[in-house]
């Protein structure tokens, strides 16, 4: 993913927010991800989640469908708190971003 240092912030911010909605997967998470012109493999993806989980940020399970597990993703009470904070910091730095008289 080209600028992928300066985007996994807001990759990472748009997965809490999804796991703080409820149940995510990692392909779903993908998929999700690519709507919005991300384009990330499971190779970046799930080392991330991982990371997240192991962080505090996310908790998992794994649940059988038919023959195969998948590993279900969702905040813990430290991620929502920490997303809470993130969308504040997210709002002020739009407003500065985006609304400056920068050109």
């Amino acid at each position: 993913m080209e600028h992928q240092d300066l985007l996994s912030g807001f990759i990472r911010l748009h997965v809490l927010h999804h796991a703080a909605e409820g149940d995510l997967h990692g392909l779903w998470m993908i998929e999700e991800l690519a709507h919005h012109g991300y384009r990330v493999s499971a190779g970046t993806l799930y080392p991330m989640l991982h990371s997240m989980e192991r962080k505090g940020y996310l908790t998992s399970r794994t649940e059988k469908i038919g023959h195969t597990h998948r590993r279900i993703y969702n905040a813990t009470p430290y991620g929502i708190t920490a997303l809470d904070i993130a969308r504040k910091k997210a709002k002020e730095l739009f407003r500065e971003v985006i609304g400056g008289n920068h050109e």
